[in-house]
Formats: C-alpha cells, sequence, structure tokens
C-alpha cells in the first residue's frame, strides 16, 4: 500500500502524544493499537481493515466558519476505549487540510475516501458538517458505482430556500446528473422538522424515510435497509439533546443505544464502503458526553464489522435455512443466516435483498410485506 503514501498530501498527521495527554494510554486500549499517521510518518496500509480521517470542515453550515477541533476530540475518547476486536486493524490517517474553498476540501476527502475504497478499505469520517456526505457520494460516482444510500438525521436536508449548503446537499446526490443513487433510504427524520410536501416527493421517487418513532418501535427492521447501502452518514442531531449535546438541535430523538445499534448495523454490511459522522460541535458539549457517545458508535461500528465477517455468500446454501412460502399468489424463498441470523427474500427476477423475520412472518400469513412490494415497485 506504499503507493497510498501520495495522499499525504491532503491530510495533516496527528500526535497521539497530545491526544492522550500526560497519562497516555493504558494497555489494551485502541490508542495503543492503532496505526496512524503521526509526525509525518504514513502508515502501512495493508493490513488496515477500517481507516479513520477526519475532516473538520464547516463552511458548508455558513462562510467564515473556522475548521472545526470536533476530529481530534472524538480520537481523545475513542482511543480510551479498549480493543477487543483484534480481526478488524485499524488505521488513522489524520485529518484533511483545510482547502481554500469549500470545493477544495470537498474534493481532497473525495480523493482520499476514492482511492481507499479502491483499495479495498472501509472508511470512516469524521467531520465536520454533514454536507461532507457529498465527497462520501461522489467517491462512488467517480467509479460509476451504482450505489444505495442511507442518510440518519432529524431533517431532511433538501431545503433549496436555505442558504447553507449542508441544509440542501441531498439534492445534488438525489438529482445531479449523471446520477448514480438506486436507492436512498432516510432515517430517524423527525416530523416538525420536515414539510410534508418533501415527503411526499421522496414517495414519488420511491425513496424510503422512516419516522424516528418507528425506528424507536422497530430498530431491527433498520438493518435490512442499511444492510445494501454503499455509503451510511449519520447526523448527530438524530440524537436527542441529552445524549448529544454538542449538537444542539432537538430535546427528542435516538437515544444514545439506539444509535450504537444503527451504528454496529452499519458496520455489519458487508457494502458500507465508507461511514461518516457529522454535525459534533465541541464548543458546546458538556463534559465531553457528546464526544463519548461518537467514540461508543465507532467502536460498535467495529463490532458490527467483526460480525459482518462471519457471514457467508448467499450462493453457499448450506450455510442457510431456506424456506418456502407464497403470498398473492407468488411463489418466493426466503434465507435465513445460520450464522449472523439475517434474513433475504427472493424477487420474482430471482434476485434475493435484505429483508427481516418480520417479513417472512407477513408472507407466511399471505400478506406482501412492503419492502416486497416497495422494492417490486423500484424496478
Amino acid at each position: 500500500m506504499s503507493d497510498l503514501q501520495h495522499l499525504s498530501d491532503f491530510l495533516e498527521s496527528i500526535s497521539l502524544s497530545e491526544l492522550s495527554g500526560d497519562e497516555g494510554y493504558r494497555s489494551g486500549q485502541i490508542g495503543k493499537h492503532i496505526s496512524c499517521f503521526e509526525e509525518n510518518q504514513f502508515p502501512e496500509l495493508g493490513d488496515a481493515d477500517l481507516i479513520i480521517v477526519g475532516c473538520g470542515e464547516e463552511r458548508g453550515l455558513g462562510m467564515g466558519r473556522p475548521f472545526s477541533a470536533a476530529p481530534d476530540k472524538i480520537r481523545q475518547e475513542f482511543y480510551k476505549t479498549f480493543y477487543w476486536h483484534h480481526d478488524i486493524r485499524l488505521a488513522d490517517l489524520g485529518n484533511i487540510k483545510a482547502g481554500e474553498s469549500l470545493g477544495d476540501t470537498y474534493a481532497a476527502l473525495k480523493l482520499v475516501i476514492r482511492e481507499l475504497t479502491e483499495a479495498g478499505k472501509k472508511i470512516l469520517v469524521l467531520g465536520g458538517s454533514h454536507d461532507l456526505t457529498l465527497s462520501q457520494y461522489h467517491a462512488c460516482a467517480d467509479q460509476k458505482q451504482i450505489i444505495e444510500a442511507a442518510c440518519i438525521d432529524a431533517k431532511i436536508d433538501l431545503d433549496m430556500d436555505a442558504l447553507p449548503q449542508s441544509e440542501h446537499f441531498l439534492m445534488e446526490i438525489l438529482t445531479g446528473e449523471p446520477n448514480f443513487v438506486k436507492h436512498y433510504s432516510h432515517l430517524a427524520f423527525q416530523s416538525y422538522y420536515v414539510h410534508p410536501y418533501m415527503l411526499e416527493n421522496m414517495d414519488k421517487l420511491r425513496f424510503d424515510c422512516f419516522r424516528v418513532g418507528k425506528i424507536k418501535e422497530h430498530i431491527d427492521e433498520m438493518e435490512p435497509v442499511i444492510r445494501n447501502c454503499r455509503i451510511v452518514s449519520f447526523d448527530l442531531s438524530a440524537i436527542a439533546h441529552a445524549y448529544a449535546p454538542g449538537t444542539g438541535i432537538s430535546p427528542n430523538g435516538l437515544n444514545g443505544e439506539e444509535a450504537c445499534v444503527l451504528s454496529r448495523f452499519a458496520g455489519m454490511s458487508q457494502q458500507v464502503s465508507s461511514f461518516g459522522i457529522y454535525g459534533y460541535q465541541p464548543a458546546t458539549d458538556q463534559q465531553g458526553l457528546t464526544a463519548k457517545q461518537v467514540s461508543q458508535m465507532i467502536w460498535y461500528f467495529i463490532d458490527g464489522m467483526n460480525k459482518g465477517r462471519q457471514e457467508s455468500l448467499l450462493k453457499e446454501r448450506e450455510s442457510f435455512f431456506e424456506f418456502n412460502t407464497a403470498f398473492a399468489e407468488v411463489e418466493t424463498i426466503f434465507l435465513q443466516s445460520k450464522k449472523t441470523g439475517r434474513w433475504w427474500m427472493q424477487l420474482p427476477d430471482h434476485r434475493f435483498i435484505a429483508c427481516s423475520y418480520k417479513d417472512y412472518l407477513i408472507a407466511s400469513n399471505n400478506d406482501i410485506p412492503e419492502r416486497w412490494l416497495r422494492a417490486q415497485e423500484r424496478n
């Protein structure tokens, strides 16, 4: 992976000693095991499974904002957590350098993500404002990959009347030409922040939007939603203020455990190439609680990676329980993994899509699972 060393032109190294303070890291903590771009020494990435990249760019919230120290504040907490998953090798390439313009920063982050994913690496982006999701998307678009994507956010950032890029960046992802988004899912929106017409338009495009209340009631149903995504983007505004005071968006939302569960789902997906966590504001973070919350989300993302590695390929049928069923005069097959317990269902074109046990129960009662119907509508 020495050919990736040129990426250092776009990155600033970090200092583990500054992040750890006088105490340093204890045996078993992640700070003792992670391979970092430190003191301008670029790490060997050949064995790395997950690579962390920070980007403090916040001009998408309004011009004139300084580069945020959010990525390093998160690192301070994350490196203190204990390293349980020794089969998942970690590397940290430091922070994207501030570009002369917002577009320059987008381009640098996109290039770093694209080259690392082309090398088969999974990327964790620590933001910065939510519009940095554009770099995740364009890294795939540059490779002409047709993708599924998911955002977890209290708002749906399609407000073209708003000036800040962070409030309408989804328009470029969902409607730009040429377009590479096969399907988009929005998780944990809060209705009072979203215009009803926006949801109607999303539905006309056959995109799926899940209200935060629905996620709280049936969070396991979100795993199949995330499983086939290439990019996942998490705006911390989706988390209630009590669990993430360093966001200041809403008193309501996901709790800390639910945010960790969704992060674990993203890690379990073998399709996810980049996972971004955005919207952390250190200046308003009481006792570093939000940084701790994000550090635990990262830990669970890695836990999900470890779990997802156990999964077999669908063609290895001996690794799955097979259930033949029929609903509405349609014969289909459901598969359940013997290793992870996850489910898939077959469409009429013989493709299998991610689903849940609930979908199987619905089909067994001769009803059409909504997930099956929505997938058919998009074909």
